[in-house]
């Protein structure tokens, strides 16, 4: 028990070490990156911190974010016909950020939930796939052609609350990866697991994805301490650190902080060739 205890101290002052870096970071409001920026937010149906609906806040922290692709999570109600929350035809005039289209829905923005919005490309492939469980969840498998150049495909999730459940899952995300396409591929949402090591539901997915990349907390956002929400790449190398986007707005507009990577496609391009040559 006393391990247990020093063990959650030690990740409450990792955390708020790490926040205030990130803090300062933002401050500064440095040049972004080269590349395409990946982003996953859980809006939590628009209900912030203060238990205030307001979806403008949350579509003002979506403009913040400013990501090429973003995944959603709980962007529609949750039950009955799953009516879409957010105004994505002002979001798309603002931000440029369109929808990836789902058959099958009529008031829902997404699936189970989901949703994948992106800039400047197209869509070659959808799948709606439903993920084993308890409770109903889905994942949302886009395959996009960035404008930017090169192919990426989005798989957004939001896994479940229950272990058993995650596991089952996992093991689906896992079994449509090898389906034999050479795509670098992104996985993102709230995979809903803080635990690391052994007992995280998230080991089968390095079967896929490799060694799981170091854990970001972004839950809850009033003080963030467990990392529920997860960017990861199945190529090593694709993706730079993973960050939470801490502003002012996104602590009170959802219970999640968002988070975010730069993906680096023509890194992949060039190796690719290389290999090609040399093979």
């Amino acid at each position: 028990m006393r391990k247990k205890k020093e063990s959650l101290r030690a990740s409450i002052l990792e955390s708020l070490k790490n926040r205030s870096k990130s803090r300062a970071k933002q401050a500064g409001k440095p040049a972004r990156p080269e590349g395409t920026l990946i982003a996953s937010y859980n809006v939590h149906k628009c209900v912030g911190a203060d238990r205030r609906f307001d979806p403008e806040r949350t579509s003002r922290v979506i403009h913040e974010i400013d990501a090429d692709v973003i995944g959603l999570q709980e962007a529609d109600t949750r039950f009955g016909e799953r009516t879409g929350i957010l105004d994505l035809r002002r979001l798309e005039r603002e931000t440029g950020l369109i929808p990836v289209p789902i058959a099958g829905v009529t008031k829902a923005h997404g699936w189970h939930g989901n949703v994948v919005l992106f800039k400047q490309g197209t869509v070659r492939d959808v799948h709606q796939i439903s993920l084993p469980g308890l409770e109903p969840r889905g994942a949302l498998i886009a395959e996009l052609e960035l404008a930017s150049g090169g192919s990426l495909r989005i798989i957004a999730a939001h896994l479940g609350l229950l272990h058993r459940s995650r596991a089952q899952q996992t093991r689906l995300i896992v079994d449509l990866m090898n389906d034999g396409s050479d795509t670098p591929t992104i996985l993102l949402g709230d995979l809903n697991e803080w635990r690391l090591g052994d007992r995280s539901s998230l080991n089968t997915i390095q079967n896929a994805f490799g060694p799981l990349p170091p854990a970001v907390p972004s839950f809850p956002s009033t003080l963030p301490l467990l990392a529920l929400d997860r960017i990861m790449a199945n190529r090593r190398g694709m993706i730079a650190a993973v960050e939470v986007h801490d502003s002012p707005l996104a602590r009170v507009a959802s219970d999640h902080l968002p988070i975010k990577a730069i993906v680096s496609l023509q890194t992949l391009d060039i190796e690719a060739r290389v290999h090609t040559r040399t093979a």
